[in-house]
């Protein structure tokens, strides 16, 4: 028998959740103001974990458990200063959690937070540092009024100061900053840069700003929802299609960097770069349209993407073969390939499309031969389970804006996301249970991740694995693209052939395998040396597979400061290009104008590539 209560009785003495939060938030200040790190520290649960993005340590960092805490805290009190912490909206509760959006000040600016509050004390907490006092970005009520009323015969008109700032900067005046890399990532941290009134420069070997999508393969498609990608400032219309196609998203891209007023520079190759300890700046060399020009930065950002070179094989025969080989990233589009018989090596995201794609402009076969298993999750299911509550028209509805979805995301530490995932993709797998049997029928190897988390744990810990199924995988089930497994032996004149002997006659080879690591760029621009210095980038230490330990938690290198002074790291996709350029950005600000930034945790080197 079933008893439904019509009201859960509250005892009317407990405190409410936003007594609890103003209770926490105040014996938390006051432990902090008295610099009592041992009384902070006891506020949090035994099991607990504080993220912050460079508010209490100028890094981007989580340290977990009440020692680590303590740690934190006595490393450079004075420097911080918090005060104020208060709710911004009342705290709700589910479950026994609080949960609470809080702000607070520090010494350099003022911060944004997330607190969840369990019955032994704090559970997770979230610090962000949103902007620098006295620095602020020029928006809203202090946007400029873009006109100085009155007669003057020496006025300057707007396009007469870009002008000469085109003239100077590079030339007679150097950048602060130079971001090497004008995809996503670099324009908008230019963006940001521009905002902030530090002088940088994106310098970029493409033609137009836009070119890294623009000059894909024609399919190439977001698989990333609009309410995800948003760039900084400028959002997409609301008539912007859900997933963009490659070209519309180059065009904004080129219309952003003018709109933004990014300084850019395209058809420019970096050659070399080296840091100079005691002048404490980069010397660059660049060619610029054939031009040689020298830049001296006081910081270097290599904005090349979360991935760094292509993972192109070196099989036996490649020399031989007489058909057209590239690696995925120099793909074409499919055109030119009807009736020809095409191999892709490889079964992740890229692999799926191209093979999509030559099937449909009439390729005679198209073969994947798939390495290792891979993760496949259904586009409909993902946007609804996984991107639905906070990157979505539903989540708008509920007063979920973009930032607030980013913070709430950015809230969950790394340790603890996979317990969270997990129940997601447990859901996607019954909801598509048939779609699933028909693809491991027709020989596909599936994988959930290590420990069943799914897409977003495979991209954060090895940025590979996985396809976000927009009609490929369909076709790999239903048979129009032929399956194939294991590892290429070598290359004949006319086939590929497989280590178990199979041959798979090609005039086209696409070879979907990958990339390396974004250190991989600046062993190519600075050194080896260099690039061992700072060590691997992207992974966080999970001990999955392609992410080795130890723990570290974060990131590696990502957005915050490196081993190598001077020298940093930005990329990820459309979300985190937007979301984590205001940190790197307000970190390079703070540098420019001389604000002590005393870096707590620097990251340790565990992998050099």
């Amino acid at each position: 028998m079933t008893q439904t209560l019509d009201h859960i009785v509250r005892d009317p003495a407990a405190p409410t959740p936003q007594q609890r939060v103003d209770a926490w938030l105040t014996a938390f200040e006051t432990a902090l103001a008295a610099r009592d790190a041992d009384a902070a520290a006891a506020l949090f649960a035994t099991d607990s974990f504080w993220r912050d993005l460079i508010a209490f340590t100028w890094n981007i960092t989580t340290v977990e458990g009440r020692a680590a805490i303590t740690d934190l805290l006595r490393a450079d009190p004075d420097a911080t200063n918090p005060s104020g912490f208060h709710t911004t909206e009342p705290p709700t509760e589910d479950d026994g959690v609080v949960t609470a959006w809080i702000g607070f000040e520090t010494a350099a600016g003022r911060g944004a937070g997330h607190l969840r509050l369990a019955d032994e004390g704090a559970w997770t907490l979230l610090t962000a540092l949103r902007e620098l006092k006295g620095f602020e970005e020029g928006t809203r009520t202090r946007r400029p009024t873009g006109v100085r009323h009155g007669a003057d015969p020496s006025r300057v008109t707007w396009s007469e100061q870009r002008a000469l700032e085109d003239r100077e900067l590079g030339y007679t005046r150097q950048p602060y900053t130079l971001i090497v890399g004008g995809g996503q990532a670099g324009i908008a941290l230019g963006a940001r840069m521009r905002q902030l009134g530090v002088p940088a420069l994106v310098v970029d070997a493409h033609d137009r700003p836009g070119d890294q999508w623009r000059k894909r393969y024609k399919s190439l498609c977001l698989h990333d929802p609009v309410w995800y990608d948003h760039m900084p400032y400028l959002p997409f219309p609301d008539n912007w299609p859900v997933f963009a196609p490659k070209d519309k998203i180059a065009d904004w891209l080129e219309m952003y960097t003018t709109v933004m007023e990014v300084p850019y520079w395209s058809s420019t190759t970096c050659t070399s770069a080296r840091y100079d300890e005691l002048a404490g700046e980069w010397t660059v060399a660049v060619e610029r349209e054939g031009a040689a020009v020298e830049l001296r930065p006081r910081h270097l950002v290599l904005a090349t993407g979360m991935s760094g070179k292509p993972n192109i094989p070196d099989f036996p025969g490649m020399d031989r073969f007489m058909g057209d080989q590239h690696h995925s990233s120099a793909h074409p589009g499919p055109d030119g390939y009807a009736g020809k018989r095409a191999v892709v090596i490889g079964s992740n995201n890229s692999a799926h499309d191209i093979c999509a794609a030559l099937w449909e402009a009439g390729a005679v076969s198209v073969t994947m031969v798939q390495r290792s298993s891979t993760h496949v999750v259904k586009s409909e299911s993902l946007m609804d389970l996984a991107f639905g509550d906070l990157y979505s028209e539903r989540a708008i509805d509920a007063g979920i804006t973009t930032d607030k979805a980013d913070l709430a995301f950015a809230s969950m530490p790394y340790r603890l996301m996979p317990e969270f995932q997990r129940p997601l993709y447990r859901a996607m797998r019954e909801r598509d249970a048939e779609f699933y049997r028909r693809l491991e029928h027709a020989g596909f190897r599936i994988d959930w991740g290590d420990d069943d988390s799914g897409l977003f744990m495979k991209y954060l810990r090895r940025g590979s694995g996985y396809y976000i199924d927009v009609g490929a995988a369909e076709m790999v089930a239903d048979g129009d693209i032929t399956l194939a497994h294991g590892e290429v032996r070598e290359l004949t004149e006319t086939a590929v052939i497989l280590d178990d002997g199979t041959e798979l006659p090609a005039d086209l080879v696409v070879y979907a395998t990958g990339y390396g690591s974004m250190n991989g760029w600046a062993a190519d621009l600075i050194g080896q040396d260099v690039a061992d210095k700072v060590g691997k980038c992207w992974g966080y230490g999970s001990g999955t597979t392609k992410d080795p330990g130890p723990w570290e938690g974060e990131l590696r290198n990502m957005w915050k400061p490196t081993q190598q002074e001077g020298l940093w790291f930005h990329g990820g996709n459309l979300h985190q290009s937007r979301h984590y350029s205001l940190y790197l950005a307000l970190q390079l600000k703070a540098r420019y104008e001389s604000i002590p930034t005393p870096v707590y945790g620097l990251q340790e080197v565990h992998h050099r590539s």
